[in-house]
């Protein structure tokens, strides 16, 4: 009888203990799906980009208005792409007057040293590596997916525990589009970016390497032959920019693996030194290689051309496109010329000891004497260089391995030209000379005795030929012919070594003429010297010139720039020197001038004397030069041409000054 009423209350109980277990369950399912849920990176199925500050603290000085802190952060660039991301390139809009002073596994793509400011931003590109793998290629293999730079540098003005963010990181690498990067918590910015849907990436995706890129002037860096301990490598730097030119060209680069140079052809290090190896790691690695024939172990050579004699030389020269004093020109002037090479033989060190271990150097800086300012982008592997078989027989041989360095014409911040204009017209008898501080000025002020702010004074036209220095009495004498009112302190000189006046000589009912003088106002020589002249409206109508060399240009669609250089022979534009009597007579500059003929035929409705028949821009060797802001004006009560009465003013009004 009592098994009865247990057999009943056995499943009563069980059930009841079921029923108790049930929203247990649940609710552990509950809790185990908020604990896994996707992060931020996960739900990006592009490339997923965080700055993260990590560190903080004050460093010295003490300075209340102004106080400097540390910072520390890691910039962390993930690929959740389909695809490889080749040569990643992240920007970081700085917001507080970043000083960076060293930054991990990427290199600045402008092609700077460290330490450097970075107030206004800057571009990372991956280094040493510069590609991010797919989850798909690696099964998820997120070390082959990753790249951190780990960034150390000073910022000013935020005290912790706030935090120093910048105001947006984006990727910037090409068919790429970010949205404004979010800020995550009180220390992470971070912006997950997709492909751009207008871009086309097939060539990129379908192919081993990236495609070559079009630059101002591009380098390669061509590895040609390939050893356990060491390589030979070519550098070819060809120019592209029809008004771009390197006059004395210096080239630098960075070192990032203790690489040292053993010896060279067609070039040469600036300075031969190789005491760096001997005190550093290579002379303990390499003791049996004589180090007194090392030609350079700086972390940073710069390398200059050779001059012409060294051509034909064995030992140096006997290169193509080698040895012509660093000078290279625009195609349009000689394409054999647009082109300079040389070859170098680069020792390695451990752990890269294997004939496949190859590491360009990288931030790339090239400049010139009176050229204009390059910027230069990272080394991008690209597909191996093709050359002409040495043998002689028809076919051609690849480098080992190839890397592309692209650099572009920049204006750097707060930088002066280094070549002036003045405006001159056959309605006018005045002089608008080149701008007060044109190229520059001392920013001390005990240094100066003339004002940097007052504008330059008109002048005769006689006095273009002589150097700033000895104006003085002209400049006066003419202003108080002119009853103008002068200046205490007088303004300054423009500065510049190359002037360029440009004359309007004259305007008939089917064209007009100008007339080019170029003055040399410096101490260097310029052989195969060139100018450039950008008008608005009037170069369709451009005809000839009478003593240059003279072609019109299409640049970028547009059919609006005269080039000039001198006539063979007469292509030497000499520099400033003595006057026949040092003692009483001014320095010369070196000249050479044209005069230019346009029709009307081609620009109808022209304007000449308005302001159509004088140039936008001048440059002179590449380099842009300044521009007065005003130009020569008409006087109905002067007559069109000037006498040989007028010229003599100055000179009758400066006899009244010393009476």
């Amino acid at each position: 009888m009592d098994s009865a009423p247990n057999f009943i209350l056995l499943p009563l109980l069980l059930l009841s203990l079921l029923l108790t277990l049930i929203p247990l369950t649940a609710s552990q399912s509950a809790a185990d799906t908020n604990s896994s849920s996707p992060s931020d990176s996960d739900l990006c199925n592009g490339v997923f980009v965080s700055y993260t500050h990590t560190k903080g603290s004050k460093i010295p000085p003490n300075d209340s208005a102004d106080q400097p802190y540390r910072f520390e952060s890691v910039v962390t660039v993930l690929n959740n792409a389909r695809d490889e991301l080749k040569s990643w390139r992240v920007f970081v809009k700085f917001a507080h007057r970043e000083i960076l002073v060293s930054a991990s596994n990427a290199v600045l793509s402008d092609g700077s040293s460290l330490p450097l400011s970075v107030e206004n931003g800057t571009v990372f590109a991956g280094y040493p590596s510069s590609d991010l793998k797919s989850a798909i290629q690696t099964a998820g293999d997120v070390t082959q997916m990753q790249a951190s730079v780990e960034l150390v540098g000073t910022q000013f003005g935020v005290a912790p525990p706030n935090v120093p963010l910048p105001k947006n990181i984006s990727l910037v690498t090409d068919g790429w589009k970010c949205p404004k990067a979010t800020q995550k918590g009180k220390n992470v910015l971070q912006v997950c970016c997709m492909p751009d849907p207008d871009f086309n990436n097939t060539e990129i995706i379908d192919n081993e390497f990236l495609p070559r890129q079009n630059g101002d002037l591009t380098i390669m860096y061509d590895v040609i032959r390939s050893y356990s301990s060491n390589y030979m490598a070519q550098v070819t730097m060809e120019n592209h920019n029809p008004l771009g030119r390197l006059d004395n060209w210096k080239l630098s680069f960075d070192w990032m693996r203790d690489e040292f140079i053993d010896t060279m052809t067609g070039a040469y290090p600036s300075l031969v030194d190789s005491s760096d190896c001997i005190e550093g790691p290579q002379a303990k690695y390499y003791q049996a290689l004589d180090f007194s024939n090392v030609l350079s172990c700086a972390r940073r050579p710069t390398i200059i051309d050779l001059p012409l004699t060294k051509y034909n030389d064995s030992a140096f020269g006997f290169k193509p496109y080698c040895c012509r004093n660093g000078t290279i020109l625009p195609k349009s002037m000689d394409p054999s010329k647009s082109i300079s090479a040389f070859q170098m033989q680069v020792y390695k060190m451990p752990p890269d000891l294997n004939i496949s271990a190859l590491s360009p150097p990288q931030n790339w800086r090239i400049s010139g004497s009176l050229n204009p300012d390059y910027k230069c982008g990272p080394p991008v592997r690209v597909s191996p260089s093709q050359f002409v078989d040495p043998s002689g027989l028809p076919s051609n041989k690849t480098a080992f391995a190839s890397w592309q360095v692209v650099c572009n014409i920049t204006q750097q911040k707060n930088t002066s030209p280094r070549c002036c204009v003045s405006f001159s017209a056959y309605f006018n008898d005045s002089i608008i000379p080149c701008k007060t501080c044109a190229c520059g000025c001392s920013s001390s002020r005990a240094s100066r005795t003339c004002s940097t702010t007052s504008p330059a004074l008109l002048l005769p036209q006689q006095a273009l030929l002589v150097p700033f220095e000895n104006r003085t009495e002209l400049t006066l004498a003419w202003s108080y012919l002119k009853h103008r009112p002068v200046p205490n302190p007088m303004p300054c000189g423009d500065n510049c070594g190359v002037s360029i006046n440009w004359h309007l000589a004259t305007d008939y009912r089917g064209g007009w003429t100008a007339r080019v003088t170029v003055f040399n106002w410096g101490e260097t020589n310029f052989p195969d010297w060139f100018t450039a002249i950008q008008m608005k409206k009037a170069a369709p109508g451009f005809e000839k010139a009478y003593s240059f060399n003279a072609t019109a240009l299409d640049i970028n669609g547009e059919n609006n720039t005269i080039f000039m250089e001198g006539l063979p022979g007469l292509n030497y534009l000499v520099a400033e020197r003595d006057g026949d009597n040092p003692l009483k007579n001014p320095r010369v500059p070196g000249k050479q001038q044209s005069v230019i003929s346009f029709t009307k035929k081609l620009t109808p409705g022209i304007n000449v004397p308005g302001g159509d028949g004088f140039p936008s821009k001048v440059f002179f060797n590449g380099e842009e030069c300044s521009l007065p802001s005003i130009l020569p004006t008409s006087n109905s009560n002067k007559r069109r041409h000037i006498s040989a009465i007028l010229l003599a003013l100055p000179v009758l009004a400066l006899l009244i000054l010393r009476v």
